[in-house]
């Protein structure tokens, strides 16, 4: 008779469970895995999608600033009709007149060959570029010595521009090296473009190396004028700085911008770190400084610091954009754009101080509860949270005195025609003489824009100076209005 194997023993109901609870466990891990892979691909072909598209701009740069994405809804072109229209605006009527032409009716009708009876005249005004041909100066320069030390001693006129004489002794005037400096630096142009406009419009024949020259000359002529709108924004209560990268000599270098609301100073530096940054303003400085987040800005710690909201509010959308379910970026973003309108409402007078300093300690406690929370496990929010953990005092210094700007929008518009020029220009400057060229006419136009000042006129006062000098309408700096 076989032998009967015993029954196995009766499984434990606690043993059970737990493995229940095990597969159950795994069950939700392979779930979440799967929801993080799908997640990830998406995230990775975003990026592969982004890295194409960059790739093709940087490939294809006919329009660099244009949107990428068409407005849904666009407003129709032009101005309305009938009440909505506006005030119509037309071309001012000339104040003289140079010239005066007529212009008679024809001996008969030009459709149907009729009799023509005058029964009115009507005014027409022109305004007209004349034709240009330079106007040649000869300056007869008296030479002499001197009876007691023998020393050469020559003449020199109000609009002679340079000393030379010899080899050297065909020069441009004032106005056409104005006029040079302000094609190259503040429009952008190229040499061999600004000699063919000089050539084709004017009839003055002039090479592309004799241009870089009266550039240079210019320069040297205003290294006065830059040393003290330097010392000026090194004084001033308040500075905006930025920076931008610049190529000289195909080494990567920086364009930095010191900017208050009357004065611009460029200068170009082969770093971004604090060593660069206190050559312009001093390290030792103690006024406020708006800039953005970059953490050379942070060392310079005698400063009262604003940092940019809008690179904040920046930051915001584009996170919110990847990861929408974050409610730390979306209280951020509220909290920030309530304090902007917080500020909004006390310089309307709808708030008064005392309602602005209560507001103010609302929100520095609302973000500093928020930053205290555990932090993101998303790396990019995670990151955010820091930063702005470190920014924290800089926030809202705009609160405390609502006349400061709370962004760096007057440095970064002063880097928008450099980064034009770099556009046109190969990136930059090919030596570091033209480098340091670039800085220094760059500044003296920018400051007489931002003073309201006729630019020609300052470089012409520059030019014609015996030696270097500071023109009297950048010596004082006027009231802010």
């Amino acid at each position: 008779m076989p032998r009967r194997e015993p029954d196995p023993p009766a499984p434990d109901p606690s043993e059970v469970e737990r493995l229940r609870r095990d597969n159950e466990q795994l069950r939700e891990d392979l779930r979440r895995s799967e929801a993080e892979r799908q997640r990830l691909r998406r995230e990775n072909e975003k990026l592969k999608e982004d890295l194409e598209a960059a790739r093709r701009t940087s490939a294809r740069q006919a329009a660099p600033f244009a949107r990428e994405t068409r407005v849904a809804h666009p407003k129709r072109p032009g101005r309305r009709p009938g009440a909505a229209y506006g005030t119509p605006a037309t071309r001012r009527r000339p104040t003289h007149i140079d010239l005066t032409y007529d212009a008679p009716l024809p001996a008969q009708c030009p459709g149907c060959a009729g009799r023509v009876r005058e029964t009115a005249i009507a005014t027409q005004y022109q305004e007209e570029l004349p034709a240009q041909r330079p106007v040649v100066r000869a300056f007869d320069v008296h030479i002499g010595r001197c009876t007691r030390c023998r020393r050469r001693v020559q003449g020199r006129h109000p609009l002679q521009t340079s000393d030379a004489l010899g080899a050297a002794s065909v020069q441009l005037g004032p106005q056409a090296i104005a006029l040079v400096v302000v094609l190259n630096k503040r429009c952008g142009l190229s040499y061999g473009k600004i000699a063919a406009l000089l050539r084709d419009r004017f009839g003055l024949t002039v090479t592309c190396g004799g241009l870089v020259h009266v550039v240079h000359r210019a320069a040297r002529q205003a290294q006065p004028t830059y040393d003290h709108l330097a010392a000026t924004v090194r004084g001033s209560p308040v500075v905006t700085m930025d920076e931008t990268s610049w190529r000289v000599d195909a080494d990567r270098q920086w364009l930095w911008a010191a900017v208050t609301p009357l004065t611009t100073v460029y200068t170009i530096l082969p770093g971004r770190g604090l060593a660069q940054a206190a050559t312009i303003i001093g390290q030792d400085y103690a006024g406020v400084l708006v800039r953005d987040g970059w953490q050379s800005y942070r060392q310079f710690t005698h400063a009262l610091h604003q940092t940019c909201v809008a690179h904040l509010l920046r930051t915001c959308r584009r996170l919110l954009l990847d990861y929408p379910e974050q409610p730390f970026v979306r209280e951020v973003k509220r909290i920030l754009q309530a304090a902007l309108q917080t500020r909004a409402h006390y310089q309307h007078g709808a708030i008064s101080a005392h309602g602005l300093a209560v507001a103010r300690g609302h929100y520095l406690e609302r973000l500093g509860c928020l930053l205290a929370r555990t932090p993101s496990r998303r790396l990019s929010v995670r990151r955010f949270q820091g930063h702005l953990v470190r920014e924290y005092d800089a926030v809202f210094s705009f609160l405390f005195d609502p006349s400061l700007d709370a962004t760096n929008w007057r440095a970064e518009q002063a880097l928008r025609p450099a980064v034009v020029t770099r556009k046109m220009c190969g990136g930059g400057n090919r030596t570091a003489r033209g480098a340091h060229s670039q800085q220094i006419l760059a500044t003296v136009l920018r400051t007489a824009d931002q003073r309201g000042l006729d630019a020609t006129a300052v470089l012409t006062t520059l030019l014609t100076a015996p030696a270097p000098t500071v023109p009297v309408a950048l010596r004082a700096v006027p009231a802010v209005h």
